[in-house]
C-alpha cells in the first residue's frame, strides 16, 4: 500500500527545501555577525589598553631618563642620553613585535566557528548526496536463502 500523496507534491517539497536552506543561511549569518562583533570588541579593548599603557610607559621613561642623566657628571650626560635612547629604541621594537603577535587571530583565525559550521554543513550535504535513497516499504524483495531450500 502506498502512502497518500500530498496535495502539492514536488512544489511543496521544493518550498520546504528552500525554507530550510534560507533558515540555515540565516543562522550562519547570525553566527558570523556575532563573531564579527566579538572581534571588533577584542580589537577595541586591545587598542584602548595599548594606548593607556603607552602613555604610562612614555611618562615613566621620560622621568627615568631625566633621573639617570642627572646622576651622571657633566661630561658624561650626553653619552648617557645616547645609550638610553638606543636601549629604548630596541625595547620599543621588541614591544611592537609582541603587539603584532598579540593581535594575530588565534584559535583558527577570525570566524572559525562560522567556517566550522559551514564545513559541517558541506560534509552533511555531501554525505546525504552519497547515500542512495531507501526503497519504499512495498517494494522490498523477499530474502533468498543460500542453502537451496524453498
Amino acid at each position: 500500500m502506498t502512502p497518500p500523496a500530498s496535495p502539492a507534491g514536488l512544489f511543496a517539497s521544493l518550498r520546504r527545501l528552500a525554507g530550510t536552506a534560507l533558515e540555515i543561511a540565516r543562522v550562519r549569518l547570525e553566527l558570523l555577525a556575532s563573531e564579527l562583533e566579538q572581534e571588533k570588541l577584542r580589537l577595541f579593548d586591545a587598542l584602548v589598553i595599548g594606548a593607556i599603557g603607552l602613555v604610562m610607559v612614555g611618562l615613566s621613561m621620560v622621568l627615568v631618563v631625566g633621573f639617570v642623566v642627572m646622576l651622571f657628571q657633566e661630561g658624561y650626560r650626553l653619552p648617557a642620553v645616547g645609550v638610553l635612547a638606543l636601549a629604548f629604541g630596541l625595547g620599543g621594537a621588541w614591544v611592537l613585535r609582541r603587539a603584532r603577535e598579540a593581535l594575530r587571530a588565534g584559535d583558527g583565525g577570525p570566524f572559525a566557528l562560522t567556517l566550522g559550521e559551514l564545513r559541517r554543513d558541506e560534509a552533511g550535504l555531501g554525505a546525504a548526496a552519497a547515500t542512495p535513497p531507501a526503497a519504499p516499504a512495498g517494494d522490498v524483495a523477499p530474502a533468498r536463502r543460500g542453502d537451496g531450500a524453498a
